[in-house]
């Protein structure tokens, strides 16, 4: 038995659901029985079912605490490629920050509750009891881990558990649209003096934004590229005109929000799709 079994049994005997990870901390990907999640394996935030393919696959969906299933022969020759245990947080009843650098570390010691500490390669991870919604990218080195996410498993930490407090969840609080950060749309003249969208009809824009919005809320993979293609449709179609508003763009911005994207990431895929276009 390979010493990450040993540990990932461990913490699964204390009720942590385990997972492997591969070279590079990235879980192993789907198996060809549900590649896509076929299966339909996006669990409810808490647990870590329903998936019931033979392989590991759905990152911190296949986190389990079952021995039977962790020892099975389909998880076998995942664990002898594993360089590392990873954990589901959510799924243990725990919330994560994690501190990447010194500065977030700084910030974390003057304005957070103590609490279990852990040391990363390059910070450290407090670990809070309590869960919440997991989000990347909450100020400039730091990340939350909970529910739907995975984390590795460096040691037991120290220090007790403290309670998940209030500034942790304000962190992930997403700011009103009127606020997000977004490039100004791009007016082009007509060189006439006329500058009406050349649309004609607000209905068309609407239908526009309605389907980006749709596109962005039904991804079930590839977030980050579904948003960035959302944008750049949007920008192509109608960025060059003077339509969009801000409140067009903010609407764009809490689709991405919701399905876990930060409004850095937002900003940046907006920014990014502007230049890919010329603006």
């Amino acid at each position: 038995m390979s010493e990450h079994l040993r540990t990932a049994l461990r913490l699964a005997a204390a009720g942590v659901p385990v997972l492997p990870l591969r070279a590079g901390k990235a879980p192993f990907g789907n198996c060809h029985c549900c590649a896509g999640n076929a299966c339909g394996g996006r669990p409810n935030m808490k647990t870590a079912g329903p998936c019931r393919c033979p392989g590991v696959c759905h990152a911190w969906a296949a986190a389990t605490t079952d021995p039977d299933v962790l020892t099975s022969p389909a998880w076998s020759a995942a664990w002898r490629r594993a360089v590392t245990v990873a954990y589901h947080p959510g799924a243990a009843g725990l919330t994560v920050v994690d501190l990447d650098d010194a500065a977030a570390l700084d910030w974390a010691r003057a304005t957070l509750p103590t609490t279990r500490t852990v040391p990363t390669t390059r910070g450290e991870h407090w670990i809070y009891r309590g869960t919440m919604a997991s989000h990347n990218g909450v100020r400039p080195g730091v990340d939350i881990k909970s529910a739907m996410s995975y984390v590795r498993y460096l040691g037991p930490g120290t220090g007790p558990l403290t309670g998940l407090p209030d500034a942790v969840r304000a962190l992930a609080v997403k700011e009103p649209p009127a606020t997000r950060p977004a490039p100004r749309p791009v007016s082009l003249s007509t060189g006439s003096g006329d500058e009406r969208c050349p649309h004609r009809t607000p209905v068309f824009l609407e239908r526009g934004i309605a389907m980006a919005e749709q596109r962005i809320t039904q991804a079930t993979t590839a977030v980050h590229a579904t948003v960035y293609g959302a944008f750049l449709a949007v920008l192509s179609r109608h960025g060059r005109c003077g339509c969009l508003t801000d409140t067009h763009v903010g609407r764009l911005f809490a689709a991405a929000q919701a399905k876990g994207e930060s409004g850095r990431h937002c900003a940046a895929a907006w920014a990014n799709a502007r230049a890919a276009l010329g603006m």
